[in-house]
């Protein structure tokens, strides 16, 4: 495969996956009416609101740290399995008339970030082996 077609897609993976995690951000940090529907609903209000945007910061700013790439990626894929799982259970997949738009960019983030797990698996494992 082409290394710059290779190094654009693995951007735009990024991009996207950081793209759709910090625009959320402004909506649970505001406390978004949305938002707190959400996090009620799930029985996590406040304190899951907050801490999932601030895990979601962590797995975006991550995203473009070369080294931390697959770190950013599990935490993302993590975050988005949690919302993935609380769609499919409890809130549904339309969340107060989203035309299930909050569901869809779970999706993606969590697509992107295991495209990403998947290109670095070499450094997570080299990573694991190193800890055992």
């Amino acid at each position: 495969m082409n290394t710059k077609i290779a190094t654009v897609g693995i951007f735009l993976l990024k991009a996207l996956a950081a793209a759709l995690m910090l625009q959320s951000l402004f909506y649970k940090f505001s406390g978004a009416e949305e938002s707190i529907y959400i996090f009620t609903t799930m029985g996590m209000e406040p304190w899951g609101r907050i801490g999932t945007g601030v895990v979601e910061l962590i797995a975006a700013v991550l995203l473009f740290v070369p080294r931390a790439t697959v770190f950013g990626a599990l935490l993302g894929a993590g975050v988005m399995s949690g919302a993935i799982a609380s769609h499919l259970t409890k809130l549904g997949i339309v969340v107060k008339n989203d035309g299930g738009q909050l569901f869809a960019y779970a999706i993606i983030v969590f697509s992107c970030c295991t495209a990403l797990i998947w290109i670095n698996r070499v450094q997570l494992l080299s990573f694991v082996q190193r800890k055992a």
